[in-house]
């Protein structure tokens, strides 16, 4: 196995995308002690808007998990950064937390957030294993179908 995180990527046929820029007045990711918090990713790849739409209506759930991969793509490019794709520093993916864009009666939240935790779990291994929230909302900032945040242990 590579001793990088983009190497782990492509060994599972994935590229690390260019980390998307913050929309607003925010950071992409931030340290504090041993702790990497990567703000919310939504599905976006080279700068178009990809996974637009809700959960239930116009989104079935495996494009669902498709939205929470590419956001967990997202939060890797991130990682990368903050540690410089060595995959030594990472200790654990602590955290993520899910933001599914659903109808009312839509109830499969957890499976949508599958997505991105199995991503995390294949490029990660037991690094990957993490505690989760997935939550079901009205709306997503420019009606996205998905977001997640993480957060990460690091040496």
């Amino acid at each position: 196995m590579s001793e990088t995180i983009s190497g782990r990527l492509a060994e599972l046929g994935h590229a690390v995308p260019v980390p998307p820029l913050p929309a607003a007045s925010y950071v992409p990711w931030v340290r504090s002690g041993t702790f990497i918090y990567v703000s919310g990713q939504v599905p976006r790849l080279d700068g178009r808007d990809v996974y637009v739409g809700k959960l239930g209506d116009s989104i079935d759930l495996e494009t669902g998990q498709k939205a929470a991969q590419l956001c967990a793509l997202n939060i890797l490019a991130h990682l990368v950064a903050a540690v410089d794709d060595d995959f030594s520093r990472v200790l654990r993916c602590v955290r993520l937390g899910g933001f599914v864009n659903a109808v009312p009666d839509f109830a499969s939240h957890p499976q949508v957030i599958n997505g991105a935790s199995d991503l995390m779990v294949q490029v990660l291994g037991e690094k990957g294993k993490h505690t989760r929230a997935a939550i079901g909302v009205s709306s997503l900032p420019r009606n996205f179908a998905v977001e997640v945040d993480a957060v990460f242990e690091i040496n």
